[in-house]
């Protein structure tokens, strides 16, 4: 047995648990990923050899490095490198790397970035809140217009769809897949409780 062996026996057992921490079936995954359920599961029970074309979809899907799916050792620097994805004229910057629980983005659109709404479902539970400019909303039959400062949460199997007003826009957006609640209480210290 080599080093190289060891890792890729952990791999399968590691893709299982982090699988399992997401709340995400092997049929969500395989349509999320287009590998077959039957692979998944042979990867997963290590029946199956991991390579880097499977690998590197379900890295993706579950927003990890591909480091963290193989085991990799840490390289000491705890900074993380946030990788911008750019998706119909906005730019999203990942914030954080925990699979399965809360993941937290950075929106930015750009002024003149007037896009056609398109709302999407999916499973889980968002909430966002503006940083600057206006942002466009359309939530089910709701079309809104949030300014800096304000807040929203909501179920995301509604239809949703974010956008520009046509000015440039920031916000944050703290998404959970098991669909828990985001609920910030805040009260002053010498407030009775």
């Amino acid at each position: 047995m080599t080093a190289t062996d060891d890792v890729l026996r952990e791999v399968g057992p590691r893709l299982r648990a982090l699988r399992r921490k997401s709340g995400i079936t092997l049929a969500a995954l395989a349509e999320t990923t287009g590998i077959s359920v039957s692979t998944l599961s042979r990867l997963e029970s290590g029946q199956r050899k991991a390579t880097l074309e499977l690998l590197l979809p379900l890295a993706q899907a579950y927003r990890v490095p591909l480091d963290e799916l193989v085991g990799a050792p840490q390289t000491g620097d705890p900074r993380i490198y946030a990788r911008p994805i750019a998706d119909h004229g906005a730019l999203i910057v990942p914030l954080s790397r925990n699979p399965g629980g809360p993941q937290a983005f950075k929106h930015i659109i750009a002024a003149g970035q007037r896009m056609a709404p398109d709302p999407k479902t999916h499973e889980g539970y968002e909430w966002l809140y503006v940083l600057s400019g206006k942002l466009r909303l359309i939530l089910g039959e709701h079309d809104l217009v949030l300014p800096a400062g304000e807040a929203a949460e909501f179920d995301t199997r509604v239809p949703h769809w974010f956008g520009s007003t046509g000015g440039p826009v920031e916000f944050l957006t703290i998404f959970d897949r098991q669909g828990a609640r985001i609920h910030v209480r805040a009260r002053p210290k010498n407030a009775a409780q």
